[in-house]
């Protein structure tokens, strides 16, 4: 088993672990390499402000990622309940942070994602999680949108699930184009979102966003 330093216990009685996980192995292994590329960049890793940077850029890439040892679908487990109810329920304005995996730059922004049960719901609570569990790994906006979707369609066998991502790309507005206002928007409709109109423009009208 791996040797973590962990902090910020929360909800490992349900199954998943929230945590701040630090290997220590990979911590080293990790500043190594930024010491490495501070020395590239022409900085001097042995200066005083940058003496701890390398341990400090390796935790904080350790955090960044920590959804790859989250389970999605178990989240969602963890607080499963059995209830008629089919209307749509809103979870919206979702902060979201990420790494972009083609720069490893950070994008950030809201999701809001529904579903409609059909014959479950889920504590309200773990709809957030999932998209952080998400977040917290390289990716790219658009499989982040589909993976969302795919897990609580999946997991919880609604009538529909719909989920909408607002982001700034910090590789548009500080290299490449320098766009500094631009908003990427992205969707992905299963169910009565996907079949039914009025359904899909109801929660676009519920959450505020436009989609053209």
């Amino acid at each position: 088993m791996t040797d973590y330093t962990q902090h910020n216990y929360e909800d490992m009685h349900l199954g998943y672990e929230k945590l701040e996980r630090y290997n220590a192995d990979t911590i080293e292994k990790l500043a190594s390499h930024y010491k490495e590329i501070l020395t590239l960049i022409g900085e001097n890793p042995d200066r005083d402000g940058l003496l701890k940077t390398p341990e400090r850029v390796a935790k904080a890439m350790q955090f960044f990622t920590h959804g790859y040892d989250m389970n999605p679908a178990e989240i969602l487990k963890s607080a499963m309940f059995k209830e008629d109810y089919k209307q749509m329920v809103i979870v919206k304005d979702i902060e979201i942070y990420s790494l972009c995996e083609h720069h490893l730059v950070p994008f950030f922004g809201k999701a809001h994602v529904a579903y409609i049960p059909n014959g479950t719901i889920v504590g309200l609570s773990k709809i957030p999680r999932v998209v952080d569990c998400f977040a917290r790994r390289l990716q790219v906006q658009e499989r982040m949108t589909r993976e969302i979707l795919t897990c609580i369609q999946d997991t919880l066998n609604p009538l529909g699930v719909a989920v909408v991502i607002e982001a700034r790309h910090l590789c548009m507005s500080m290299r490449g184009v320098q766009k500094q206002n631009s908003l990427t928007t992205t969707s992905d409709f299963t169910g009565a979102f996907k079949r039914d109109q009025r359904t899909r423009e109801e929660f676009m009208h519920l959450i505020g966003v436009h989609l053209n």
